[in-house]
């Protein structure tokens, strides 16, 4: 009998359990005794409660699942000549095979890798082997749930978080496969596999049911239940009644999208009962949310950083304010081997300053110049808009306040110490003469210091968004000392806002509409976001239409969750990812007129232009992942995706 492991309170506990391979079959055929041999991991809370944990260390760490990483897929994003082990490049290549291991020579991605396992090891956690053991797990729990003895809250308790994770893994398989078997019982192994795939929007019946079960067993705040008391402080990470409702949501909203429409049904529009139920589920959520019955809530702009990083706080896990009274984060998950960066070669240092001195092996991943573009004005138009006030002689002046916060640009000053004569390039004379020359100051225009192909920037621009302004050898703020930390939530409430918006107006066919028991309409959603941000909210021109309110929707989603790993499953549910001028990455071409040090969002700039870099001739293929060729040969019914 397997050792069992009683609750402590800490997500990140290993249980140890080890699997051997990574194909879906391991997970799905095995006889429910082959881990668990004695009904004691199910007697009572704390033995029942260290089963339940386990399927928290099956979510991989997606921003960290190498020692560097690529997550963002869509046009966002570019990898700088040379960084072709990553997905991203690979996407661009249209090979969608590389999410796979055994197509992934440098086991760098975060969907496969080899030796999956649940242990404290961040790079055995990988989110299709997880998926299948979370679904096996969870059924197992749910099968043996009469054997508990506890308490109606502990039972409660297990079953939620059973029903949530089982609905989770489901729908993160259904995001990049589309529809799948919907396992929901302890597949028995003396059996032949022949369960069909189901349409996209069967699977999200099923674990929509899920998901509303989940809700109303889960409490919104663990440390108000009884159990919860007893590891108070330490249930930050623990799945919640609005993450079930938000995930409910959205397993909605996506099923409603036209892409899974499409496949479902053959309708290329938004399916209007799947979005109104989805503005429902968002609704009820942040119903409770607005009354402040939450804990979450929207984090103040001078704290926006807190959601996604943590320096110099011990490795914090990011995701809430300094005191931790106010949580943005709706799901996270764990954090393996103590993860302060990893290692003082680590994920920061994709998005460093460039120079040899100044960071190690240059910046690796780059905004592109056509995704910085989303950034619009602060009055809330878009760029090309031609009331905005945009002024390609002045591109950086009166921009949303978030291009500041997420992206470097021209003449920006780049590090904090002083000490960085032995470092320049350009003879004091010269920097007396032109202190814009010195390093210090990032020279992004074209011809540019910081503008190289494989060690600085190929596109214009740098990524700010997740590390301090300190991380770059010379401050060491990625150092060891600092404990710097990045670590992205799956889902926080400003995308919660969003979704909701984008459900009811295309529910209800208005951005006047209110659905459920929100109390704000889709464009007060939309609103509320933009206002944290200091950005105005959006012109009525825009809001009153459907097709004028979308449009800045999706520019809304696009530069609210920059780089989180969204933009990709966004173009393809909305059937963009092979339009134009979704499938090209371009860079900005320019040069420095006048460069002021003190504000450079005042800079001049002649013969502002973009340069396509790289156009993506994508197909309809591309709109969902290969499966593996060893799992589509286990039986008939279980088919390859088109075109694969």
């Amino acid at each position: 009998m397997k050792k069992i492991r009683l609750y402590i309170g800490l997500l990140c506990a290993s249980l140890s359990l080890t699997l051997a391979q990574t194909s879906c079959t391991d997970y799905l055929d095995k006889a429910p005794d082959s881990d668990i041999s004695d009904k004691d991991a199910f007697k009572d809370f704390q033995n029942f409660q260290g089963f339940t944990e386990e399927l928290y260390n099956c979510i991989p760490e997606f921003d960290k699942g190498y020692w560097t990483n690529s997550w963002n897929w869509g046009e966002d994003e570019l990898q700088n000549v040379g960084i072709n082990y990553h997905m991203v490049y690979k996407i661009d290549q249209g090979d969608f095979w590389g999410w796979q291991s055994n197509h992934d020579g440098w086991q760098s991605g975060w969907m496969d890798r080899n030796g999956f396992n649940t242990g404290g090891d961040r790079f055995s956690h990988s989110l299709v082997p997880g998926c299948w053991y979370g679904i096996r797990k969870a059924n197992l729990g749910l099968a043996n749930i009469d054997n508990f003895v506890g308490t109606q809250e502990e039972k409660n308790l297990i079953m939620g978080q059973l029903y949530f994770f089982r609905g989770w893994f489901h729908f993160q398989l259904m995001q990049y496969f589309g529809g799948l078997p919907y396992i929901d019982k302890v597949l028995p192994a003396d059996q032949e596999l022949r369960e069909p795939r189901l349409s996209y929007q069967e699977c999200a019946e099923k674990a929509a049911e899920d998901l509303r079960k989940a809700a109303d067993l889960l409490p919104v705040n663990w440390d108000n239940t009884t159990v919860g008391k007893n590891t108070l402080g330490k249930n930050q990470l623990r799945v919640t009644k609005i993450a079930a409702l938000a995930y409910l949501g959205k397993d909605l909203l996506w099923a409603g999208s036209p892409l899974m429409n499409k496949v479902s049904t053959g309708n290329a529009s938004y399916n209007q009962d799947f979005c109104k139920r989805a503005a429902e589920a968002f609704g009820e959520a942040l119903a409770m949310v607005e009354s402040g019955q939450t804990q979450f809530g929207l984090l103040p702009m001078k704290d926006y950083g807190r959601n996604f990083y943590s320096i110099d706080d011990n490795g914090k896990v990011p995701g809430q304010s300094a005191d931790g009274s106010v949580t943005e984060a709706i799901f996270r998950g764990p954090l393996f081997n103590g993860d302060w960066n990893g290692t003082n070669w680590g994920l920061s240092k994709q998005f460093c300053a460039v120079n040899s001195d100044l960071s190690e092996g240059g910046v690796w991943s780059l905004p592109t110049a056509n995704y910085v573009n989303y950034y619009g004005m602060a009055n809330g138009l878009p760029l090309d808009d031609p009331q905005s006030g945009f002024d390609p002689t002045h591109p950086w002046k009166g921009r949303d306040p978030r291009f500041y916060n997420d992206i470097r640009f021209d003449g920006e000053k780049i590090f904090k110490s002083n000490d960085i004569a032995k470092h320049e390039v350009h003879t004091e004379a010269e920097i007396s003469a032109d202190p814009a020359k010195s390093i210090r100051y990032a020279d992004l225009q074209t011809g540019g210091m910081y503008r190289s192909v494989d060690k600085g920037s190929r596109t214009g621009y740098l990524l700010y968004k997740f590390i301090d302004n300190s991380c770059n050898k010379l401050d060491d703020g990625y150092g060891w000392a600092h404990h710097f930390l990045i670590h992205l939530p799956w889902m926080r409430l400003s995308d919660v806002y969003l979704m909701y918006a984008e459900a009811a107006a295309e529910a209800m066919g208005s951005a006047n509409a209110k659905v459920g028991q929100c109390p704000l309409t889709a464009l007060e959603a939309v609103n509320k976001v933009r206002a944290r941000a200091g950005v105005d909210p959006v012109a009525a021109k825009y809001a009153s239409s459907l097709d004028g309110f979308m449009s800045e929707l999706r520019r809304e989603r696009a530069v609210e969750l920059a780089y989180e790993g969204h933009r990709f499953n966004d173009l393809r549910r909305w059937l963009l990812l092979d339009k134009y001028p979704y499938t090209i990455k371009t860079s900005q071409e320019f040069k420095r007129v006048k460069c002021d040090l003190e504000h450079p969002e005042n800079n001049e700039v002649s013969g502002f232009t973009q340069k396509v870099i790289l156009t993506r001739n994508f197909s309809e293929k591309h709109y969902w992942l290969p499966l593996k060729k060893s799992d589509v040969s286990i039986y008939p019914e279980f088919k390859q995706n088109p075109g694969w």
